[in-house]
């Protein structure tokens, strides 16, 4: 019990409401500076009644400062509807609790015309991972995600699937040396590459995206940590696909997971600050603070989003050419889709701007990837364009657990058979990917068989991932 962590209800009891002094409270709970839960207690309850007697407390004057002008802050918060709209959810028995209402919050803003959740949602920060909410003419940074632009990307070469197995140590070796990961890694300048999206006009005009043209360079054609990924695989098309050109049969297939890197989690960090010292919203709903588009701020971020987006593209586009190129390889079909971003798009007769945190394009005709896991398959889709999830779709199987929850309790002995069994080679990652963290991609894809057709099945094969413990996703 002394250890313990204070949590909101905690607070409540103290006397506490549910508004800004709350966040502050737990923000200082979570230095903790030597103080045991009971001492916390107290001293959160003393502050409370007495807040004059601390704005010299150098751990308790900025909960101290909040309270003592806490009417003059909710005097200027932007009001939420009453009650949140109605959204449409797909396979909501297999959702955890937290994702649902941080969805409730969302549809509660002033600004929100629409909302879906996917059946691999989970909660995260701001909009729930797999929450889709249309606003007008409003864009929140953290309702598109500290990566911007994640995506995925597939290229089917001419190579039958057999190749796998006759040339599984060359296959090992093009992975491991045409790719870099985790959080902050990148090449070095002799190493680097260079790409159209690095002359856009952004790094020359604006001061603050300038300043991260060196980062950009140094990282572009890396991927993440966390859940990102470059695999090789095989991926069948049991009856082929005209629109793609490829015929019937089994192919090998290279899947990659990533997304803008340093300069997109900075963008990310800077505008959502800015976001939030602007639109103030109740404590419940602080981290969907909101840009409305026509003012100079919500032009910027939506520009630097659109870069980051082209980015992450370029990322994936410099990984699959040297793979390619190392393979000698020809190429059948390329497909990509990015899954943290927002678009202009119309909805019922109006133009919106839509989030997507972790969900797939599913406009009618438009292709999109789902992956499962590193043991699971993943799915080629083709969209159906099914306005209740406002045409979109999960952006994988979704986890099951946190990431601390998978360290903590699952087994390394248990992967190392599982990966056996599917005969896949695994080149880094960890405990917190591990194939038994996440819902079963199966169940997820048959909650939305109402919003996609799969159109081939991807199994993976050899699976690189970040092996330092970052957790860039």
């Amino acid at each position: 019990m002394e250890n313990k962590r204070i949590n909101g209800n905690d607070l409540i009891a103290l006397g506490y409401k549910e508004n800004h002094a709350m966040g502050v409270a737990l923000k200082i709970n979570k230095k903790r500076l030597g103080y045991s839960r009971e001492q916390m207690l107290d001293k959160f309850r003393d502050v409370l009644h007495n807040p004059e007697s601390y704005l010299d407390d150098k751990i308790f004057h900025p909960l101290a400062e909040v309270l003592l002008k806490i009417d003059t802050i909710e005097r200027e918060t932007v009001a939420l509807k009453d009650a949140p709209d109605s959204y449409t959810v797909y396979g909501a028995e297999h959702i955890e609790e937290g994702a649902k209402k941080q969805m409730q919050v969302a549809m509660k803003l002033p600004v929100t015309v629409a909302g879906a959740l996917m059946p691999d949602a989970h909660q995260g920060y701001g909009l729930p991972i797999g929450g889709v909410l249309a606003t007008d003419n409003a864009v929140i940074p953290y309702g598109v995600g500290v990566d911007i632009g994640c995506r995925m990307a597939l290229s089917v070469f001419d190579l039958p699937d057999s190749y796998i197995a006759a040339h599984h140590d060359k296959l090992k070796k093009v992975l491991m040396d045409n790719t870099r990961f985790g959080a902050g890694n990148g090449y070095q300048r002799h190493e680097r590459v260079d790409h159209p999206v690095l002359d856009n006009e952004l790094f020359k005009t604006h001061g603050f995206i300038r300043s991260l043209k060196d980062k950009a360079w140094t990282q572009l054609g890396s991927s993440g940590g966390g859940n990102h990924f470059v695999e090789f695989g095989i991926i069948e098309f049991a009856a082929g696909d005209d629109a793609l050109g490829v015929g019937r049969g089994q192919y090998l297939a290279l899947l990659t997971h990533s997304g803008s890197r340093g300069l997109g989690a900075t963008i990310a960090g800077h505008y959502t600050k800015l976001a939030k010292e602007i639109c103030k919203l109740p404590y419940e709903a602080q981290n969907l603070a909101y840009l409305d588009l026509n003012t100079a701020e919500g032009q910027e971020y939506w520009l630097a989003m659109n870069l980051a987006g082209d980015y992450a593209s370029a990322c994936h586009e410099v990984i699959h050419d040297k793979i390619r190129t190392a393979l000698g390889a020809g190429l059948l079909a390329k497909v990509e889709n990015h899954h943290n971003f927002a678009w202009k798009e119309q909805f019922d007769g109006e133009e919106v701007i839509v989030h997507r945190k972790g969900a797939t394009p599913a406009s009618r005709g438009t292709m999109g990837i789902i992956p499962g896991s590193m043991a699971t398959p993943g799915f080629l889709v083709r969209g159906k364009g099914e306005e209740a999830s406002i045409n979109s779709a999960s952006h994988g199987a979704g986890r099951l657990m946190s990431r601390t929850q998978a360290i903590k309790t699952l087994s390394p002995t248990a992967l190392k058979t599982m990966l056996s069994d599917y005969g896949i080679t695994l080149l880094g990652a960890g405990m917190d990917e591990a194939p038994m963290a996440y819902k079963d991609i199966h169940t997820v894809m048959s909650a939305q068989s109402d919003l996609v057709d799969v159109v081939a099945t991807f199994v993976p094969k050899i699976v690189r991932m970040a092996d330092d413990g970052s957790r860039e996703d």
